[in-house]
């Protein structure tokens, strides 16, 4: 079962101290858009940790506006970037979820 679904605002989070992370840091705390849901796989933290993995986890493909993540961003406004993201790492935005 998935939390979120695609056209969902999220934020990444930015725990501290982050742990084994498997999300880009300059991602940490920055809102994106969900386009898909990537799949269920086993939590790759757990994994480095030398656990199994379980439970499973979904995996999201998340859009994030170029600038957005870099406050001196030269190129087109459209330009954007997807990094996939497990569920564990993100928040709903409010508004998505009223």
């Amino acid at each position: 079962m998935t939390a979120h679904r695609p056209g969902n605002r999220v934020r990444v989070r930015a725990p501290l101290p982050p742990g084994h992370i498997r999300t880009p840091y300059f991602l940490r705390g920055r809102e994106g858009v969900v386009e898909s849901v990537a799949g269920v796989f086993a939590n790759p933290e757990e994994l480095a940790y030398g656990r199994d993995g379980l439970p499973k986890t979904p995996l999201y493909r998340v859009r994030f506006r170029q600038a957005d993540l870099w406050p001196d961003y030269g190129g087109r406004p459209a330009d954007v970037l997807t990094a996939d993201i497990f569920d564990h790492w993100l928040d709903p935005v409010a508004e998505d979820y009223s």
